[in-house]
């Protein structure tokens, strides 16, 4: 698949996932794990505030909503932020083959280290995306230092 606009449709969901962490009181990232032709395997979304739990990171949600799966080289990642070294981590562990990026200026991740290990990284520099996450940490900025691992 390299359709911007089937992209842009996956994304969507990982949006709507961001709104609801948001909605809850918590951390305002998304994701969704998706089939390369489009079918959704699982949503989900930063519960790390919610939950008391630091694991509970968007793209962990979502991994564990989709299940077991055989394989994962064929699935995409939709993230509405780059990845952090831990989702990075994820992603390489089980060799998710293409991730989708909502928005890397608030935060890089590891989305480099991900290319240069051969992970198909497209960002879609999405404002919408960006804004959320931002208006997010000036409001919170020690809850999100706490979530990327900064002091």
């Amino acid at each position: 698949m390299e359709n911007t606009a089937e992209y842009q449709a996956m994304l969507h969901v990982a949006i709507d996932e961001a709104q609801k962490g948001l909605d809850e009181g918590g951390i305002p990232i998304g994701a969704a794990l998706f089939t390369q032709s489009g079918v959704l395997l699982g949503a989900g979304h930063n519960r790390r505030v919610q939950e008391d739990d630091p694991s509970v990171h968007a793209e962990t949600d979502a991994f564990r909503k989709a299940g077991r799966q055989r394989t994962y080289k064929d699935k995409v990642m939709v993230t509405t932020l780059a990845p952090c070294w831990y989702c990075s981590g994820l992603i390489r562990q089980f060799g998710i083959g293409t991730v989708v990026v909502g928005e890397s200026v608030t935060f890089s991740g590891g989305i480099e280290w991900l290319r240069e290990n051969g992970v198909k990284v497209i960002d879609m520099k999405s404002q919408e995306c960006e804004q959320m996450i931002s208006a997010y940490i000036d409001k919170n900025p020690a809850i999100w230092k706490e979530d990327i691992g900064e002091d």
